[in-house]
């Protein structure tokens, strides 16, 4: 159901504030946008929070507009944890307005900013897909354990010991990323996706990344730029592509079909998770699971010699 901002508005106002948090034995109840962020949130909680995620696996959240079932969770919670950086594009008038009466806080934009990319097409803002490297991401879990021991001091102990050992996680999982990325032959190393979300990935790991659509999923991918990257599978010979599961594969269905038109075979490598993790209740529904997944897929169809099974051994679905 799509609302219009003064909708939205309108609902907002008329939602009832009921804090909820008070006595140390009350759990925090916290309402983050995406699963990445859910995912931390659970992490350094544990069993004190009640974290309620608004978009599932498969969700794009560029496109995603709030319910009338989500303003209710987004009011009624004692901390809301959104990307921001312009990710939750659609919703980001009411969390603005949320956030002058409610604890909110886009835990992304605690990224130093000279580690931000920047796309003049984007309309100028920072690209929001920060979650895609371990190193980067670790900055939005502190914000996040910061927010969590602000809306309750009391736990802020327990808040700061999970943290720790949740990062230690990530850390792990980074220094997989470097050296599984590092098996890919050098060049081998273009990675053609649904939309440009992997540009944070290609810095860090030498990758050149080509996407059809940009940034967000909302531009359109023209058939110029189609035919342009066609030209260039050809010309480079790229064997393989990659779809993504919060986008569509139409257009990388087109660029397959259009390589082949010239005699040129193309592959799908793989499904990427991009901007939404797995099925809850899976490995891949983790935020480590995620990032293992991708990473192994990527490697593995670009040329490394390294596990399909991941870094220890979990995955299951097709990497």
């Amino acid at each position: 159901m799509k609302l219009d901002r003064r909708s939205l508005l309108l609902g907002l106002a008329s939602v009832s504030f009921v804090p909820t948090t008070g006595l140390a034995q009350d759990r925090l109840a916290i309402t983050a946008t995406t699963g990445m962020i859910a995912d931390a949130a659970r992490h350094i909680g544990g069993d004190v929070v009640d974290v309620t995620a608004l978009m599932g696996a498969g969700v794009d959240p560029h496109s995603y507009r709030q319910t009338r079932t989500d303003i209710v969770a987004l009011t009624r919670a004692d901390l809301v944890l959104w990307n921001g950086l312009y990710l939750e594009a659609q919703m980001e008038d009411f969390l603005l307005r949320l956030g002058e009466r409610s604890s909110v806080a886009p835990i992304g934009e605690a990224v130093p900013k000279d580690q931000l990319l920047h796309h003049a097409a984007y309309e100028g803002r920072p690209d929001p897909h920060i979650w895609m490297v371990p190193d980067i991401w670790r900055h939005a879990v502190l914000a996040a354990r910061d927010a969590m021991s602000q809306a309750r001091p009391d736990l802020s102990a327990t808040f700061e010991a999970n943290a720790k050992s949740y990062l230690a996680e990530i850390d792990a999982t980074a220094t997989y990323a470097a050296d599984a990325l590092s098996k890919v032959p050098e060049e081998t190393r273009i990675l053609v996706t649904a939309h440009d979300a992997f540009s944070y990935f290609g810095r860090q790991y030498g990758f050149e990344v080509l996407g059809i659509q940009g940034i967000s999923t909302e531009s359109e991918a023209g058939l110029q730029r189609i035919g342009g990257l066609v030209d260039t599978l050809v010309s480079r010979k790229i064997a393989s592509v990659f779809v993504e599961t919060s986008v569509s594969d139409r257009n990388i269905r087109a660029l397959i079909e259009g390589a082949a038109a010239q005699g040129h075979a193309v592959q799908i490598g793989g499904e990427l998770y991009s901007d939404a993790m797995g099925e809850p209740g899976t490995y891949e529904g983790t935020y480590i699971g995620m990032i293992d997944h991708n990473v192994t897929t990527i490697a593995r169809a670009l040329g490394a010699d390294i596990p399909a099974t991941g870094m220890s051994g979990q995955l299951t679905n097709g990497a």
